[in-house]
């Protein structure tokens, strides 16, 4: 058995400087990826949203990988997120398992698919996480309206919970490829099978639905709060504009009165 481990590094690697500061042999580059081979049948891949799977390198080996990446790192993290899956080598065969993929052999195309999936499969498991959080976060708050008949949360506060959801939502959509399908898949028919058959297994199509329905939840709640801060702001306002004119009114009045 080969282990891919996959790991949720940091919030960003710099993809550029990776190409220029690690002496790994690159295989594949692209703007936000670099995959490499670390040694004969050992690979390491890297994404720019804080991803880095290994394949085949010992511990000792993969700590030394990672204290060579985290200078390219922005936020690295010491507890990170991670998954691992097995591959088994098999002669003229295909299959993926829940407990382990077996590969007719070390092709290293494969090999990145099988890396490939685990990260995004990391990657879901984070934006899980954070969205879960977020969304009892959000409860909280539509638990205090009901009760309450008010909100608990100020204007700014509000505003910053916005635009951590939208940031959320960008990440997800610019940096997972759930949908889409690696160029290395599109005129061989094995990878395409192979890649198919590796989401359906890491169910990344189903995680990545029930992220997106919690974040349009969320966002649903955030802007019925907005419109109700919207409204009262515009209360206050409006009651400040009648406290003025009655104030020029009583001004008027008694200067007449003199």
């Amino acid at each position: 058995m080969l282990p891919v481990v996959a790991y949720q590094v940091a919030n960003n690697i710099n993809i550029k400087a990776s190409k220029q500061q690690l002496h790994w042999q690159m295989l594949f580059q692209g703007t936000d990826e670099v995959f490499y081979l670390h040694s004969k049948d050992k690979y390491i891949y890297l994404f720019q949203y804080g991803m880095v799977s290994f394949f085949n390198l010992t511990k000792l080996e993969i700590d030394n990988a990672l204290q060579a990446i985290k200078p390219l790192c922005d936020t690295y993290f010491e507890h990170m997120i991670s998954e691992e899956v097995n591959v088994e080598i098999k002669a003229n065969t295909i299959q993926v398992n829940f407990e382990s993929i077996v590969l007719p052999g070390i092709n290293s195309e494969m090999i990145r698919l099988v890396m490939l999936n685990a990260s995004q499969s990391v990657a879901l498991n984070l934006y899980s996480e954070i969205t879960e959080t977020l969304l009892i976060e959000t409860n909280e708050h539509t638990k205090y309206l009901e009760s309450k008949g008010k909100l608990n949360i100020s204007n700014n506060k509000l505003k910053r919970f916005i635009g951590k959801i939208l940031n959320i939502k960008n990440k997800i959509s610019e940096n997972l490829y759930i949908f889409d399908s690696p160029e290395i898949t599109w005129d061989d028919e094995q990878l395409n099978k192979l890649n198919t058959d590796l989401k359906q297994t890491f169910d990344l199509k189903d995680r990545y639905h029930l992220i997106h329905d919690r974040i349009e939840i969320i966002k649903e709640n955030l802007e019925l709060f907005k419109d109700i801060m919207d409204h009262r702001e515009s209360s206050r306002l409006e009651w400040i504009i009648i406290i003025l004119i009655l104030v020029e009114v009583v001004d008027m009045f008694i200067l007449k009165m003199l």
